[in-house]
C-alpha cells in the first residue's frame, strides 16, 4: 500500500469516526480538511529529508570526483618528473575515491527514485485535498440550507400546531356560547309558560293565603250579583231567608 493511500485511509476513517459522532456536520468537514493539510505537511517534510540526503550525496560524489580528476592530473605530474612511485600512489588513491563514487552511485538512484515517487504522491494528495475541499464548500452549504429549512419546517409546523390548537379552542368557546344561548333560550320559554313556578319544592304560605283571599272574593261577589238578580225579579223575599 502506498504512503498517499495509507494517509488517504487513515484520514477517511477518522473522518467517518468524527462524522458518527458529529452534530455539526460542517465543524467535522473543516476537521477533516485540516487532518489532510497535516498528512501533506508530513509527506512535504518527508519530500524535504529525502531532497536533503540526494542533495548532501550529491555534494559528496562531487568533491570524489574533484579528487579523482586531481589524482589524475598528478599522476600525470610525476611521471612527467620521473616519480613512477608518486604516480603509481596517485592512481591508486584516485581508484580508492572512484569506488567511493561508484557504491555511492546506487544510493543515489534510490533516493532519486524515492524523491520522485514522493513527488508523484504529494501531488496525487494535493488534488484529492482540493477535490475535498471543494466537495466540503458543497457539504457545508447543503447542511446550512438543510438546517435553514429544518428549522423553517419546524417554525411551520409550530405555526400549524398553534393554529390547530386555536382552532379548538375557537370551537369549544363556540360550543359553550351555543349551549348557553340555548340554556338561556330554554329557560325564557319555561318561565314564560309557568312551568318553572313550582321549581324548589313546596307551595309558598303567603301565596296559597293571597289565592285563598281571591277565591273568597270572587264567591262573594257572584253571590251578591246573584242576590240582587233575584231581587229585581221577585224572586227573592218569600221563602226562606238568606243566611
Amino acid at each position: 500500500m502506498g504512503l498517499f493511500q495509507r494517509a488517504h485511509d487513515i484520514v477517511e476513517a477518522k473522518a467517518n469516526k468524527a462524522m458518527d459522532a458529529a452534530e455539526r456536520p460542517d465543524e467535522m468537514l473543516d476537521l477533516s480538511y485540516e487532518k489532510m493539510l497535516e498528512q501533506i505537511t508530513q509527506v512535504k517534510w518527508s519530500l524535504v529529508d529525502i531532497a536533503a540526503s540526494r542533495k548532501q550525496l550529491e555534494l559528496q560524489e562531487q568533491q570524489l570526483q574533484h579528487s579523482v580528476d586531481h589524482l589524475q592530473d598528478q599522476a600525470k605530474a610525476a611521471l612527467e618528473a620521473n616519480r613512477e612511485d608518486l604516480a603509481k600512489e596517485a592512481l591508486a588513491r584516485k581508484a580508492a575515491a572512484q569506488q567511493q563514487i561508484d557504491a555511492m552511485e546506487p544510493q543515489h538512484q534510490q533516493l532519486s527514485e524515492e524523491e520522485e515517487k514522493l513527488e508523484h504522491t504529494l501531488a496525487g494528495l494535493q488534488q484529492r485535498v482540493n477535490q475535498f475541499r471543494s466537495q466540503k464548500e458543497v457539504l457545508k452549504a447543503q447542511y446550512t440550507a438543510s438546517k435553514a429549512m429544518s428549522s423553517v419546517d419546524e417554525s411551520v409546523a409550530g405555526i400549524s400546531k398553534s393554529i390547530g390548537d386555536s382552532g379548538a379552542a375557537l370551537e369549544r368557546a363556540q360550543d359553550k356560547i351555543a349551549n348557553m344561548q340555548a340554556r338561556s333560550g330554554a329557560l325564557d320559554e319555561l318561565l314564560e309558560s309557568g312551568a318553572l313556578e313550582d321549581v324548589g319544592g313546596g307551595d309558598d304560605d303567603i301565596q296559597k293565603e293571597l289565592d285563598e283571599i281571591g277565591s273568597k272574593s270572587n264567591v262573594d261577589a257572584e253571590l251578591a250579583a246573584l242576590k240582587s238578580q233575584m231581587s229585581s225579579s221577585g224572586e227573592l223575599g218569600s221563602g226562606t231567608p238568606p243566611s
